[in-house]
C-alpha cells in the first residue's frame, strides 16, 4: 500500500548561505590603529575647535586676526628652520641655495606639509592598500619605510603610483613613535620577509628621513639583510645626522644628533662598500636635514635637489620619476 502522497512529509531546502564579499586580492591587511594619526588628528581636531571659539568670542576682524595668527604659526616655524639651515651650512660642499631657492622651497613645504600632516596621516592613513603582485611576478616589489612623527599615510601618492604600474608593495608603520631606531628593525624585518613571501623577490626599499637609518639599523642586526634587498633610495635621511635634531630629546631624535654614539656605532657595524647601488636624495634646502650634505653616504649614488624642502623632496616629481626608474631596473634582478 503506497501512502497518500499529500500526507507526506514536505523536506524544505534551505536557500544557501550568502558567501561573505571576497576581499580585494590585490590588497594587504593593514595595521589597525595608528598612534601619530591619533596624535595629529587631535592637533588638527584642536585647532579648529580653537579657532572656531576665538571667531565665536571676537566676531569679526578681531577675531580673524587672531585664527591668521594661528594658521601662521606652522609656516613661521618653517621659515625659522630655513634661517638655520642657512646659518649653518658653513663650507658643506652642496651648492648654496639663493635666497629664491630658500624661498621657493619654504612654499612648497608648508603646502606639503599642511597636505600631509593636516590629512594624510591623521585622517588618510589607511586609504591606499598595500598591494599583492597581479601580473607575470617580473615587477620589483617595493617596502615604503617612514619617516620621525610619521606614518604610511606619507606614501600615499607613491601607493598610487607603484599600484599602477601593477607593482608590489608595502607601506609600513614605524611605531612605537618614540624609542630607539633599532627597535624599528623588527618592523622591517616583517616587511621585507612578507614581500619575499609574496612575490619570492627581493624588494627594493624607499625610505625618507630617519626611515633611512631605520634601514640601516635592520641592516646591521640582520645576517644577510644586504643581499635580501635589490636597491636602496633614501629621500632626505640624515645618514650623518641633523643638526635639528639637538632640539628633541625623545631616544630616536638624540641619535640623529651629529655625531652621536649611536651614528658612530652603526657605521662601525656596516662593512665596507655597504652603499653601493644606493641613491640618496638631497637638497641644499632641506629645512630638517642639515648642513645638506649629512643626507648623503660614501659610495652611492648622491642626488642633489634644488629648492625642494624635507617633505615635499620626497613628492618632486623629477624625484618620484627617477626614484620610480630606479625600482624599474630591479625588475630584471634575480
Amino acid at each position: 500500500m503506497h501512502p497518500d502522497p499529500r500526507h507526506a512529509p514536505r523536506h524544505h531546502t534551505a536557500p544557501p548561505a550568502p558567501h561573505p564579499a571576497s576581499p580585494d586580492p590585490r590588497a594587504l591587511p593593514l595595521p589597525s590603529a595608528s598612534a601619530v594619526a591619533r596624535l595629529q588628528a587631535a592637533a588638527v581636531v584642536g585647532s579648529l575647535v580653537l579657532a572656531t571659539a576665538v571667531l565665536v568670542a571676537w566676531p569679526g576682524a578681531p577675531g580673524i586676526a587672531v585664527v591668521a595668527i594661528l594658521m601662521g604659526l606652522q609656516p613661521a616655524a618653517l621659515a625659522l628652520e630655513q634661517a638655520q639651515a642657512a646659518r649653518v651650512h658653513g663650507d658643506d660642499p652642496a651648492p648654496r641655495p639663493s635666497a629664491a631657492q630658500r624661498c621657493r622651497a619654504w612654499w612648497r613645504e608648508a603646502v606639503a606639509a599642511t597636505r600631509v600632516f593636516g590629512w594624510d596621516q591623521p585622517f588618510r592613513w589607511r586609504a591606499e592598500p598595500d598591494a599583492v603582485p597581479t601580473g607575470d611576478g617580473s615587477r620589483a616589489p617595493v617596502l615604503l619605510v617612514h619617516g620621525y612623527l610619521c606614518n604610511r599615510g606619507f606614501w600615499r601618492p607613491w601607493l598610487r603610483a607603484l599600484r599602477a604600474q601593477g607593482r608590489p608593495v608595502v607601506a609600513l608603520n614605524l611605531e612605537p613613535v618614540f624609542t630607539s631606531i633599532d627597535d624599528y628593525a623588527p618592523v622591517i624585518e616583517r616587511g621585507v620577509a612578507q614581500l619575499e613571501a609574496l612575490t619570492g623577490r627581493r624588494p627594493v626599499v624607499v625610505a625618507h628621513s630617519m626611515g633611512g637609518l631605520a634601514v640601516r639599523a635592520w641592516m646591521a642586526a640582520t645576517p644577510g639583510g644586504r643581499a635580501r634587498v635589490a636597491r636602496v633610495i633614501t629621500l632626505g635621511s640624515p645618514h650623518r645626522g641633523t643638526w635639528l635634531a639637538r632640539l628633541g630629546n625623545q631616544p630616536n631624535a638624540r641619535q640623529m644628533r651629529p655625531g652621536s654614539d649611536w651614528l658612530q656605532a652603526l657605521a662601525q657595524r656596516e662593512p665596507p662598500r655597504a652603499f653601493d647601488g644606493w641613491v640618496c636624495w638631497y637638497s641644499s634646502t632641506d629645512n630638517v636635514v642639515f648642513p645638506p650634505s649629512t643626507a648623503t653616504l660614501p659610495g652611492a649614488d648622491n642626488r642633489h635637489v634644488a629648492a625642494a624642502g624635507h617633505v615635499d623632496l620626497a613628492f618632486q616629481p623629477s624625484v618620484m620619476a627617477a626614484s620610480l626608474a630606479v625600482i624599474a631596473s630591479a625588475d630584471n634582478s634575480p
